[in-house]
C-alpha cells in the first residue's frame, strides 16, 4: 500500500483530509507540519509498522477523540504545549485573549504582575511569560491534574511561572494583579455540542444551566485581586459577550468591551477597575 492509498482508505471511512494528513505524519514519525513532504512522496510504500499505527489512529480519531491528544501536543501562540486528556486542547480562539493581555500590559507598570485562572496546560500565562519575560506570572487551578500538565510544560519551555492549586481565586488569597485573565468554563450543562468534546474534561466546559456560573464568580470575586487600574479579561461562548459586559458594568469596571477572534466573532470581554471607587 502506498502512501497515497492509506490516505485515500481514511478519507473513504469518513476521516477529514487535514486530520487524515496529521495522522499519517503521526504514524510516520514526521513533524505533523510536514504536509507538503506527503505530496512529494504520496507514492511511497506504507511501512508495515506505520501502517498498523495508523490504522489505531484512525479509528480513535473516528471515535471523536482530538488529533491534539492523537499527537501528545498542540502549537500554540509560538508554543509546543504538551496536552493529553486531564486538560483542555489549547484552541486557536484563546490567543485573542493572550493578545489582550500583552496590550494591556504595555506599558508596563513599575513591577507587572499577572494571573491566569484555570489555566489548564498553562497555555495562557506560558504565552505571556514566553511574550513577556519581566512579568511575574502566576496560575492557578482546582485540577491537581491539569497542573501537573502546566508545571511540565513550563519546565520543558524554561519559562518561570508561579502556579497554585485551588478554586479561582482562593488559590492566590491577598494577593492583587494588574491583569487577570481566565478562559473558564462557559457551555451549558446539556449543551448538545457537549457530545463532540466527550474526550475532554467536563468540569473544564460545563457552568450551570446558562453556562455562566463561573464567569459570574469571576466577576464578583475579580476586584479583591485586582491593583487599582487592574484589567480582568475573560472568554466566553460566541452568543455570551453582551452578557459578560452586562455583568462587568453592573459590578463596576470601566471601559468594558469586547475583542473578536479571527472569525470576527466577539471571544473575550473584560473592562479595568477603577483606580478610585
Amino acid at each position: 500500500m502506498r502512501l497515497t492509498d492509506a490516505l485515500r482508505q481514511a478519507a473513504a471511512a469518513g476521516l477529514d483530509r487535514l486530520d487524515a494528513q496529521m495522522l499519517l505524519l503521526l504514524a510516520l514519525g514526521r513533524d505533523l507540519n510536514h504536509r507538503a513532504w506527503l505530496l512529494a512522496h504520496d507514492t511511497d510504500p506504507m511501512p508495515d509498522g506505520a501502517a498498523t499505527r495508523y490504522a489505531e489512529l484512525v479509528r480513535r480519531r473516528l471515535a471523536g477523540e482530538p488529533v491534539a491528544y492523537l499527537a501528545g501536543a498542540k502549537a500554540f501562540f509560538g508554543l509546543h504545549l504538551q496536552v493529553d486528556p486531564r486538560v483542555l486542547v489549547p484552541r486557536p480562539d484563546t490567543e485573542t485573549l493572550v493578545q489582550w493581555a500583552l496590550d494591556m500590559l504595555a506599558p508596563p507598570p513599575a513591577h507587572p504582575r499577572f494571573l491566569d485562572l484555570g489555566t489548564g496546560s498553562g497555555a495562557i500565562a506560558l504565552a505571556v511569560k514566553s511574550q513577556r519575560p519581566d512579568v511575574d506570572v502566576t496560575a492557578t487551578d482546582a485540577s491537581t491534574d491539569a497542573l501537573a500538565v502546566a508545571r511540565a510544560n513550563a519546565e520543558r519551555l524554561g519559562l518561570a511561572v508561579n502556579f497554585h492549586a485551588g478554586s479561582w481565586l482562593q488559590a492566590v488569597p491577598d494577593q492583587h494583579f494588574d491583569v487577570i485573565t481566565s478562559n473558564p468554563p462557559y457551555i451549558a450543562d446539556g449543551d448538545p455540542h457537549l457530545a463532540a468534546l466527550g474526550h475532554e474534561p467536563l468540569g473544564a466546559l460545563t457552568s450551570g444551566p446558562d453556562g455562566l456560573d463561573d464567569i459570574r464568580e469571576l466577576v464578583t470575586h475579580a476586584p479583591t485581586a485586582l491593583a487599582p487600574g487592574g484589567w480582568l479579561l475573560l472568554e466566553h461562548g460566541h452568543d455570551q459577550a453582551a452578557t459578560v459586559r452586562a455583568l462587568l458594568v453592573q459590578q463596576g469596571f470601566g471601559q468594558v468591551s469586547s475583542r473578536a477572534d479571527l472569525a470576527g466573532i466577539e471571544r473575550c470581554s473584560g473592562g479595568i477597575w477603577p483606580q478610585k471607587r
